[in-house]
This record gives C-alpha cells, sequence and structure tokens, in this order.
C-alpha cells in the first residue's frame, strides 16, 4: 500500500476514530490527539498484513483512547467545579449546519442514534464507567459493533466483552435521561428560553422551566460559572435573569447544533463567551448546561 493510499484509507474512516474518541474522553484535544497518535501507528505499520483497514484503526484508537482515559480520569478528579464535556458541532442533519464530526447521516434511525449517544447528558454519565466499560458501550451502542469484533478490539473474551456491556448498559440506563424530542421543538424551546431570559421575563422563563429543572455550569474555575448544581425553577430562573440583566457589550448569539442537539453559542466579540444547551421533558426544561471554560469553547471560533 503507498503511502498516498494509505493516507486516503486513513481519511476514509478518520470521522469515525474521531467519533470513537470524543465519546470516549469527552475532550476534543484529547480526542485529535489520539486519532493522531492512530495515524503516526498506521503510517508506520506494516499494512501488507491489515486486512480490514477500520478493524485495525478502530482497534488502535480505542486502546490509545482508553490509556489517555486513565490519564485525564485523575486530571479531572481536581477539577474546579462541576465538569462537563466539552461542546463539539455535529451535523446528524438537525438543523442542517455543516459539521466535520460524523458527517451529515441520511438514516433517521441512526442519526438518533448517533446523536443520543454523543449527548452532553449522556457523556456525563459516561464519565462514571470504567474505561474498559466505556468503551464496549462506545463501540456497542454507538457505533453497534459485534460483540466478537469488541473482544479482537480490547483484547478480552467475548463472553468478557458480554459482561462489560450488560454493565456499562444498565448503569447508563438508570442514569441517563428518559426523554425523546423533537429536533424542531428543541429548537424553538431553546430560542424561547433565549428570548425569556434576554427579555428579563421570569414569567415566561418560568413557564419553559420543569419545577425540577437542573442548571449545570462549568468554569474549570477560569471564568464566571456557579461552582454548584442550581436546582429548582426558582433559583434557576432567578439566576438566569441575574446573569442576563448584567450590562455585557459586545454579545451576539447563534444557534447551532452541538452534540447532537440544538444549543446556543454566546459570542463576545468574535470570540466564544459559552454555550447553552437544554435537556427537554414534556415540552419542559429539565436541565441547563452552561460551558464556560474557555479551554472548551475554542473549537467553536470558526462555527
Amino acid at each position: 500500500m503507498t503511502t498516498d493510499i494509505a493516507t486516503e484509507v486513513f481519511e476514509e474512516h478518520r470521522s469515525v476514530l474521531m467519533g470513537v474518541a470524543y465519546r470516549m474522553l469527552g475532550r476534543v484535544a484529547d480526542a485529535e490527539d489520539v486519532v493522531q497518535e492512530a495515524w503516526l501507528r498506521w503510517s508506520g505499520a506494516d499494512r501488507s498484513d491489515i486486512r480490514e483497514p477500520r478493524g485495525y484503526l478502530v482497534r488502535v484508537t480505542t486502546r490509545l483512547a482508553i490509556d489517555r482515559l486513565r490519564q485525564v480520569k485523575s486530571r479531572n478528579e481536581a477539577y474546579v467545579g462541576p465538569w462537563l464535556p466539552e461542546p463539539y458541532a455535529t451535523d446528524f442533519g438537525n438543523l442542517g449546519n455543516p459539521g466535520n464530526f460524523e458527517g451529515t447521516v441520511e438514516d433517521t434511525a441512526e442519526r438518533a442514534v448517533l446523536a443520543d449517544s454523543v449527548s452532553l447528558a449522556v457523556l456525563v454519565v459516561l464519565e462514571s464507567l470504567s474505561p474498559l466499560e466505556r468503551a464496549v458501550f462506545v463501540l456497542r451502542e454507538a457505533f453497534g459493533f459485534p460483540y466478537a469484533e469488541i473482544a479482537t478490539v480490547l483484547d478480552r473474551g467475548e463472553p468478557a466483552v458480554r459482561q462489560l456491556a450488560g454493565r456499562a448498559r444498565k448503569h447508563v440506563g438508570e442514569r441517563r435521561p428518559r426523554y425523546e424530542v423533537d429536533p424542531a421543538e428543541r429548537r424553538d424551546l431553546t430560542e424561547r428560553f433565549l428570548a425569556a431570559a434576554a427579555e428579563g421575563d421570569l414569567e415566561g422563563l418560568m413557564s419553559l422551566l420543569a419545577p425540577d429543572v437542573r442548571l449545570i455550569g462549568d468554569s474549570g474555575g477560569l471564568t464566571k460559572a456557579p461552582l454548584r448544581v442550581i436546582e429548582t425553577a426558582d433559583k434557576v430562573g432567578r439566576f438566569l435573569l441575574a446573569v442576563a440583566g448584567k450590562n455585557v457589550t459586545d454579545l451576539s448569539f447563534r444557534l447551532l447544533e452541538l452534540n447532537g442537539g440544538a444549543a446556543m453559542l454566546v459570542l463576545s466579540g468574535d470570540k466564544p463567551d459559552s454555550v447553552f444547551q437544554l435537556d427537554v421533558v414534556d415540552g419542559r426544561i429539565q436541565c441547563v448546561y452552561i460551558v464556560r471554560n474557555p479551554e472548551k469553547l475554542g473549537s467553536l471560533g470558526n462555527q
């Protein structure tokens, strides 16, 4: 296999490798580092013995991601305030917004699975899995890999992989939000949420919030955001109006698709300031995610 063909083959599978690495790590830079290392392994390998490039590349990427995940878990233990995954621009066809995560996915069922598996809510739950459980869950639930192939990727027996899958599925099922939201409904609620907050309309804002709504802010201690989760509609609503009431100049807003769903990107001048994304249950906002850590917003500068 020539160098040009090797590059072409790798690029053909890059989006899948990035999808695996990001779901494993929740950070764009970490995922990109893993994919780059996978490229180095691929470019330096004896490719004459590799019959299935996709399987080889996924195996290398997953193993590298497991190693990196073990490193970053200790880093996250010292994180200031709540930790949220880094928002990532996707293009599953919900908003027609160009992205480069896995490309436009035409099949509705496949799009729903991919969007759900990369949502902030699910990625937060995946943080509580062991690295091996997370790898099995990502490969099986998000990408539909057969158990036998996952066993080869992880160098484990198939019965052990099935046990890991069962534990991971049970854990995620108990903790993941139970909702199915039409993308148009989420977009509409996101726009109404922004309008109510910007206009200081507490009554309008409260009408959108579930009574037990939660607000989770991620600043990493580098900028202002709540260091603890805020709960109940009254507290969340008043906090949002207090934040919106501050006179900050040169702010603009952009609706785009992040992590498979509608989100609001707030820009200060031409720099990303924060991201708001909502979990919606039965037509009401169940959770408000706010990412303000500047280290997690850099990849959104060109969105």
